[in-house]
């Protein structure tokens, strides 16, 4: 045991001689490093960059920027090493917001809470944006009166959700020398869909099979 006790107090004298802090140049970045471990604390961290399209603090290749304050006010064209000077003494990113300008122009950010609100209002977008669905609806020649309406009563709903609708007349046997049938019950059906629907694609023949793609109607 007293050996085990000895050993432990060894390595934890090596670890300490080990131990080491220091800070970049800007006084922004701490790094520990822990025997093999490492372990790093970014006040601020130049890897996000990386991700996304702008440069932010020393990733700035300019050597001079126009600055725009956290504020929104115009700081006019300077040095790079002043415009981080700058954001240091607020505690906040210099980001470039347009690199194709002459010279660059920089904003003053706290650009973690930039991006967080940025992926916030893309998720918004994403789930507001219309995904529209191609729906299907098969009829047949012969149909009769009852499931003729319960078709179409689908295909208004599906049109009323922003969805297309492509609807299929399927010919067998001797029914493939009246094909002008089908046409028929095509022109019907789509009247039938009255001011909800425009014909995007008129019926054409392919094989035993009619087809005609309906869209739902614009509103101004």
């Amino acid at each position: 045991m007293p050996r085990a006790v000895n050993n432990i107090r060894r390595r934890a004298r090596y670890a300490h001689s080990r131990l080491c802090f220091w800070s970049c140049k800007a006084g922004k970045t701490l790094c520990i490093f822990f025997c093999k471990n490492l372990l790093i604390i970014f006040w601020r961290c130049p890897l996000i960059a990386a991700k996304n399209s702008s440069l932010i603090n020393e990733e700035i290749r300019a050597n001079e920027v126009r600055v725009i304050g956290a504020d929104g006010n115009q700081l006019g064209v300077m040095k790079l090493s002043e415009a981080l000077r700058l954001s240091n003494e607020v505690m906040l990113d210099l980001v470039e917001i347009a690199p194709d300008s002459t010279p660059p122009v920089c904003k003053i950010m706290d650009y973690g809470k930039y991006r967080f609100e940025k992926e916030k209002r893309e998720k918004e977008q994403r789930k507001k944006r219309q995904i529209i669905e191609i729906k299907e609806i098969q009829l047949k020649c012969r149909i009769d009166t009852h499931d003729f309406n319960t078709k179409l009563n689908h295909t208004l709903r599906f049109l009323s959700q922003g969805n297309k609708v492509k609807v299929i007349v399927k010919f067998f046997g001797r029914e493939m020398a009246h094909t002008e049938l089908g046409a028929q019950l095509l022109d019907r059906f789509f009247e039938g869909c009255g001011e909800a629907a425009v014909m995007e694609k008129k019926p054409l023949l392919d094989g035993r099979n009619m087809t005609m793609i309906l869209a739902p109607k614009k509103t101004k």
